[in-house]
């Protein structure tokens, strides 16, 4: 069942992926031709100031989720509807902190704006805050959903509202060039988006909607507060880790200089959000699978997670490393190219961030907050100290080179550590040694593709379309040739092969349907 769950989520999840991908291209295309570097550099710096001031969320979701997991496995309604209005009045005093917080900053925009010519800075940061903080009077449904492994729902709904919104937003901009209308439209049907979730939710779920008052166990009031206080540490600390690039370019180098970055971050995003779409869907199966099984048999399905998660992240980083310039030159122009340092740095930090996914789920549905709770504040220190100091000398890639060193000093060595120790009870030194066979696989994989890859001329899209499909079959033939022999690939083919066999019937029951319509078509003419 938690396989089948899987699947199903996953398989919504990458259509959705593979739409969005392609509108976000038009509509980044069509952002920077109506209304210029400028306006793309303001919206990755007011999207990086609002993050910080989520940070108020920070702890409460994922402690509360994580108390869900045994009451829906065992169906505890009494305990789910007491953790559900906690939620809920949590999320209410959530969006309240958010919009006091978002007004006090107003004033002190210019402080983080180096130089613009952009007009209604404070207007369009009003719409910006709408925008944050509306969806969390409504995302403690959301989140039931994923909790109940049916995240298809939820990507399904967005995908629908994301479709709409996009292709509105590329119609304003093509048609009036009118930004603050954009946001406007954007804030409007997140706001509509989230409320149809919530109905959606409810007549799933109609005991929700119950107003008996149900009161959580001192054991878990406590669990609750211990953990939710730590994950507010850790977030804090990861947002002054992976937020705050924006904001130190803008106020160290320049705003169109965000925007320069800004595309190089939207390529890199979206690789993550279609690896995210697997993993993330994986993650509430996972959730239940430590509820009810035993170390040996999470470490079983750990290990082909963290295969799985190698073999794609490694993949998207060649693609990046190779791909990206040549995409850039190609659709926008070389006015746009950062340094080739820049994107090496950039993609280096994408896949360690990604090696950890796996880890990072275990340990967030085992539970496992309070043990960390400071490691991510030493990581800011570090990002922070290393970051401001490099960027006197190198620029924009000392900001990125700061992020990757604060990575390796603090989670890349206590993250594997805490779960080994905690939830599998095995030896840390086996991480590491998967973890450097695999990248020095990927590495070798890269200078193949890489040294193939250059036969082939990047004049035209085609041509590089037709490098990228080059490099993808080359890296998968390494792959597949190293590991083949593993039980985890064993594993993950006899998923695939599950897979197969399932699209061959559906197939053929279309094939049976349409030889069936033929033939009554001809006896009807008859």
């Amino acid at each position: 069942m938690r396989v089948k769950s899987s699947l199903l989520n996953i398989s919504a999840g990458l259509g959705n992926q593979i739409i969005i991908t392609a509108l976000s291209f038009i509509s980044r295309t069509v952002f920077i031709n109506s209304l210029g570097i400028e306006y793309l550099g303001i919206n990755g710096l007011f999207t990086s100031i609002l993050a910080m001031l989520t940070l108020a969320e920070a702890g409460i979701g994922s402690s509360i989720v994580y108390n869900l997991y045994k009451p829906v496995a065992d169906n505890n309604q009494p305990k789910i509807l007491a953790l559900m209005q906690l939620y809920k009045r949590a999320y209410l005093i959530i969006a309240s902190i958010v919009m006091l917080l978002g007004l006090g900053l107003m004033p002190f925009l210019d402080l983080f704006i180096k130089e613009t010519s952009v007009e209604n800075l404070n207007f369009i940061y009003l719409l910006f805050l709408i925008n944050t903080a509306a969806p969390y009077l409504f995302v403690y449904k959301h989140s039931f959903l994923n909790v109940n492994q049916k995240n298809y729902i939820v990507t399904a709904v967005f995908s629908v509202s994301a479709i709409v919104s996009t292709c509105l937003k590329i119609a304003i901009l093509y048609f009036t060039e009118n930004y603050i209308l954009y946001l406007a439209i954007e804030s409007i049907l997140s706001i509509i988006t989230s409320v149809i979730l919530a109905f959606v939710v409810d007549k799933l779920y109609p005991f929700l909607k119950q107003k008996i008052k149900s009161k959580l166990d001192p054991e878990t009031k406590v669990n609750f507060i211990k953990n939710m206080k730590a994950i507010i540490l850790q977030n804090v600390g990861n947002y002054f880790v992976f937020g705050v690039e924006s904001i130190l370019i803008s106020s160290f180098v320049s705003i169109a200089a965000v925007g320069l970055y800004s595309n190089y971050k939207m390529l890199i995003d979206i690789c993550r959000t279609f690896l995210n779409q697997v993993f993330s869907n994986m993650y509430h199966s996972l959730g239940n699978l430590v509820a009810k099984e035993s170390p040996e048999a999470i470490y079983r399905i750990y290990k082909v997670t963290l295969l799985l998660n190698f073999w794609l992240y490694s993949l998207l980083s060649i693609v990046l490393y190779l791909f990206v310039e040549p995409l850039i030159r190609i659709w926008i122009g070389p006015d746009f190219i950062m340094s080739n340092i820049v994107l090496l740095v950039l993609v280096i930090a994408f896949y360690e961030r990604g090696m950890r996914n796996s880890l990072s789920a275990v340990k967030t549905t085992a539970g496992i907050f309070h043990e960390d709770r400071f490691a991510p504040l030493f990581q800011a220190a570090a990002n922070l100290g290393v970051s401001i100091v490099l960027v006197h000398y190198m620029g924009i890639a000392g900001i990125f080179i700061g992020s990757l060193v604060s990575a390796l000093l603090v989670p890349f060595w206590y993250t594997p550590q805490l779960v080994y120790k905690k939830v599998f009870k095995q030896p840390v030194h086996r991480y590491y040694l998967h973890y450097f066979k695999f990248t020095a696989v990927g590495a070798a994989a890269c200078l193949v593709a890489g040294s193939v890859s250059r036969l082939i001329p990047l004049d035209t899209i085609l041509w590089l379309v037709l490098q990228g499909i080059t490099c993808f079959i080359l890296v998968n033939l390494i792959y597949t040739a190293v590991f083949h022999r593993s039980d985890e690939f064993k594993y993950l083919l006899g998923i695939a092969r599950t897979l197969l066999n399932k699209s061959a019937r559906v197939n053929a029951i279309f094939q049976r349907l349409s030889k069936y319509g033929r033939n009554m078509e001809v006896g009807g003419n008859k």
